[in-house]
């Protein structure tokens, strides 16, 4: 159900802003007295909007009205935070800046007992300076879909390192078909971060005060990305991106990297015949990985009644497990934010549900750290973008992607 990584935390959708009964008040006077607002980007499952909405009628200590908002939604929160008071609760993942401009309030004091049975990498996402800032809503995870059918009618076996993956992508390539689907980019967006995890590397150190892939096998594993550009067998110009499963259910390629939230439609199609797989690692020094990614809750520091705010997201992300649970795994396939869930949500209890879950605990990594600025993505995406798409070489494009991100990270230290 995001940008940076994933549906809940990978996928902005495209449209026009949307309000609901709240009119087309811009709220900048802030909530009415005994009124809070709380924003959702706009989720493409059917019966989220709905199920949101009910969720707020059902809060018995204030009036929550709910606001729906299509279009570039991580913008619209930057924007609101810097001048309004509303929205009351909202969510996102937690920048650095909104912390250090107090631009958001911390809630860790909402987990009490709680706390250890939340996903502690979530947690430890939305951490800035040993502060929560955001209450997990539920996990995003991307895989690699495959159908086991045609790898064995072309010989292979599921890949399990980077080589493995570029052989397969243009051994399973033939008349309409091209091995393998990851963005119309080629795999820019939404490969960089596992290319860097398959070499054993990170965007950021682990102390996040240094950029993580200063090192050369950065440039050895972004040049794969460009082997695979070159190699012929991957999709470009389909006519839905890689967060939609149209090219692999259409059979337009014969692998697809994208995310949990597909695997109902794809097994609609499919049956049986699908296979799914972390990005492989690059050599014995790599890992095997999938990414990460959870939406928060988070609460304006300008809203008018910030403990009423507070109050509301711990009855709704803390105390109603039920609602969890359901906008978790009723909407397309999500994991539950918090393990107890997890463990009796019915979509993974056994196939390809049950294998993503082991995946995420086995080999999940942090999509988007808090540390990791928006200025540093940018510079280190048009970096990978030059090397893959253009040639250019891959040494020389990181150093400059490297020289952003430390003074990125400098800037955030000060």
């Amino acid at each position: 159900m995001g940008v940076e990584l994933d549906r809940r935390s990978f996928l902005v959708v495209a449209g026009l802003l949307g309000l609901t009964a709240c009119g087309s008040n811009t709220g900048r006077e802030g909530s009415a007295e005994g009124t809070l607002r709380h924003w959702y980007h706009a989720y493409g499952e059917d019966g989220v909007q709905d199920a949101v909405r009910r969720y707020a009628a059902a809060y018995p200590d204030a009036r929550v009205e709910v606001q729906w908002n299509p279009g570039d939604y991580d913008s619209k929160i930057m924007t609101a935070l810097q001048n309004s008071a509303v929205p009351d609760v909202f969510e996102a993942q937690v920048k650095v800046d909104w912390v250090r401009q107090r631009q958001v309030v911390p809630l860790g004091d909402l987990l009490g007992q709680t706390r250890d049975d939340f996903v502690r990498a979530l947690l430890d996402s939305q951490t800035v300076d040993g502060e929560l800032y955001g209450i997990p809503q539920a996990i995003d995870t991307q895989v690699l879909y495959y159908r086991p059918s045609l790898l064995e009618k072309a010989g292979l076996t599921p890949p399990r390192t980077v080589d493995e993956l570029l052989d397969a992508a243009r051994r399973l390539t033939t008349d309409g078909v091209r091995g393998l689907f990851a963005g119309n980019d080629g795999g820019v967006g939404v490969l960089t971060a596992p290319l860097l995890w398959s070499a054993g590397l990170d965007l950021l150190s682990e102390d996040g005060k240094a950029p993580g892939f200063d090192d050369p096998r950065a440039a050895e594993v972004f040049g794969k990305l460009r082997e695979l550009h070159r190699g012929g067998g991957l999709l470009l110009g389909a006519p839905t991106d890689w967060a939609d499963p149209g090219a692999f259910v259409d059979g337009l390629a014969a692998m697809q990297w994208t995310g949990l939230w597909n695997l109902p439609k794809i097994t609609e199609a499919h049956g049986d015949d699908v296979g799914v797989l972390p990005f492989p690692r690059l050599d014995a020094d790599g890992a095997e990985s999938v990414p990460v990614g959870a939406y928060s809750a988070m609460v304006n520091a300008r809203s008018a009644d910030v403990d009423a705010a507070k109050a509301y997201v711990k009855w709704l992300w803390v105390d109603k497990t039920e609602y969890q649970t359901e906008f978790a795994t009723a909407f397309g396939a999500h994991l539950p934010a918090r393990r107890s869930l997890a463990e009796r949500a019915e979509p993974l209890r056994d196939g390809p549900g049950k294998r993503i879950a082991e995946l995420v605990t086995a080999g999940g990594r942090i999509a988007s750290p808090a540390r990791w600025s928006a200025r540093a993505n940018t510079a280190l995406s048009d970096a990978v973008s030059r090397i893959a798409r253009e040639g250019a070489d891959p040494a020389a494009e990181l150093r400059t992607a490297l020289d952003v991100a430390r003074d990125e990270i400098a800037r955030l230290d000060r």
